[in-house]
């Protein structure tokens, strides 16, 4: 791993600082935010430069590079006020998932549409009473002659309403054993017996939550993405991507709510000296630069791992880097808020309006609890605890 980026990776950020800042937080993010719209021009934009699939293979249309390039797209995109969420879901985990398990039909199918945006397919894993694990899961998948037939029930699902296809996490039983096993299914979105439910949200983002109900829906075999009696192996190959991507999101906040009070505090002047000067001022905002830096150090260790083929590795990298940019975020959008005093809280400038968005950053896509979970049993040694 080198610490100086390749003058491609340089470009790359260049451009995409670019294009974010045609879409300023302030003037389109916020707006579309508080109408709870999508993204949907600057999504358009980004897919048609080529950045939503710089992971995926050149064969299909992507830009044969890895997950550390796509990590740096969100990053930089986040750092202008501008994350699109659902990179997170479609070209990072569903689309690696098809890249490496899928079948060539559904490689051709959905790839190429992955990588310009010119479709979505979102992740459907967690369930009311199972969160996200994987072993507790109730929908199940079963089969009908050469059809498979899907029931049960996700929530807290990103995107719905802007996808084509559900990557669904269900189980499918063993007829030997009686025991369940997961599998992976490509679920359209205007599949007969497939309803999808907003549900009512607290924070300002430009984003739907949705509950899905799957009665009865019944998909062709070819739906069924890899192996029946594999597919936990192909769900964790989605979830270290995931990692990484949601540390790049947080990464670019905690930059963008930095230069923020840093351009506030310049500027901002009482008894005839800016406020900036004061350390009660400069030193918080040093700290979270210092954590934020040491944040972003993780995620680039665990996509170049990643990308290297280190799955245990990454994976333990992509945990920690998750766990500290969410920290970092939170605590630079709220020193942020505290350097513009009463104008922090402020419509105008909408930082208290990013600083509720920036908590999912703890709760999802894992909470931190479960990521100090991993980090005690595997990079520890400690007993498991659950």
């Amino acid at each position: 791993m080198s610490f100086i980026e390749s003058d491609e990776r340089k470009q790359l950020r260049a451009a995409v600082a670019a294009l974010a800042a045609k879409y300023t937080y302030r003037d389109y993010v916020l707006p579309k935010a508080r109408k709870n719209e999508p993204l949907t021009e600057l999504w358009d934009e980004a897919g048609e430069l080529g950045f939503l699939g710089v992971n995926l293979p050149e064969e299909y249309g992507g830009g044969g590079a890895g997950m550390y390039e796509l990590s740096l797209v969100l990053e930089e995109l986040s750092a202008q006020g501008a994350g699109l969420l659902l990179m997170v879901v479609s070209p990072a985990i569903c689309g690696t998932i098809i890249t490496k398990f899928g079948t060539d039909e559904q490689k051709r199918e959905w790839l190429p549409k992955l990588a310009d945006g010119s479709a979505k397919m979102v992740f459907g894993i967690t369930e009311p009473d199972a969160g996200s694990n994987s072993h507790q899961i109730t929908t199940t998948a079963r089969r009908d002659g050469d059809d498979w037939i899907l029931n049960g029930r996700k929530i807290f699902i990103s995107g719905v309403d802007q996808a084509e296809a559900v990557l669904i996490v269900s189980r499918t039983e063993d007829h030997k054993t009686g025991k369940l096993k997961p599998a992976l299914f490509i679920v359209p979105t205007d599949a007969p017996g497939f309803t999808k439910v907003a549900q009512e949200m607290d924070i300002i983002e430009p984003d739907h939550q949705y509950s899905l109900f799957l009665d009865d829906v019944r998909l062709p075999s070819t739906a069924l993405v890899g192996k029946e009696d594999a597919a936990l192996m192909q769900l964790f190959a989605g979830l270290n991507p995931e990692r990484i991507m949601g540390a790049a999101m947080a990464v670019g906040l905690a930059r963008y709510a930095i230069d923020r009070a840093v351009e506030y505090a310049k500027e901002r002047t009482v008894w005839k000296t800016p406020i900036g000067a004061h350390q009660g001022i400069s030193h918080p905002l040093a700290q979270v630069k210092v954590e934020t830096e040491l944040a972003k150090l993780m995620m680039q260790k665990a996509a170049t791992l990643y990308d290297a083929g280190d799955e245990m590795g990454a994976a333990e990298a992509a945990n920690m880097a998750k766990y500290a940019a969410a920290e970092a975020s939170i605590k630079a959008l709220d020193q942020a808020i505290q350097t513009h005093g009463g104008a922090g809280l402020t419509a105008d400038y909408g930082l208290a309006a990013m600083l509720s968005a920036s908590r999912i950053g703890r709760i999802a896509p894992v909470s931190r609890e479960m990521v100090l979970n991993f980090v005690a049993q595997f990079s520890l040694g400690l007993p498991k605890s659950y």
